[in-house]
């Protein structure tokens, strides 16, 4: 079956109801579009994998919290030795 849908001034299109559907989008969801050969494929955004997420509390935690670190962040902005090297 085919749909059509109209282009704005604004390049924006509205996904035919049954195409949404079918692809499980809502609203809010993003979208991408691929070419293949003479054609344009629509599909839900993938997620590019954060190459972090392994890793992630590998250090463990750091012993005074969030409020230590950017205490100590605070300070590093601050210091005068920083200031020198701008």
């Amino acid at each position: 079956m085919k749909y059509t849908s109209t282009l704005t001034s604004k390049g924006q299109v509205t996904v035919p109801l049954p195409i949404r559907r079918r692809l499980g989008l809502r609203q809010g969801d993003r979208i991408e579009f691929a070419t293949q050969g003479e054609s344009i494929i629509i599909r839900p955004a993938r997620e590019t994998p954060n190459p972090f997420e392994p890793y992630a509390g590998a250090l463990g935690t750091f012993p005074g919290g969030i409020g230590e670190i950017n205490a100590w962040m605070k300070d590093l902005r601050n210091s005068p030795r920083r200031r020198r090297s701008r």
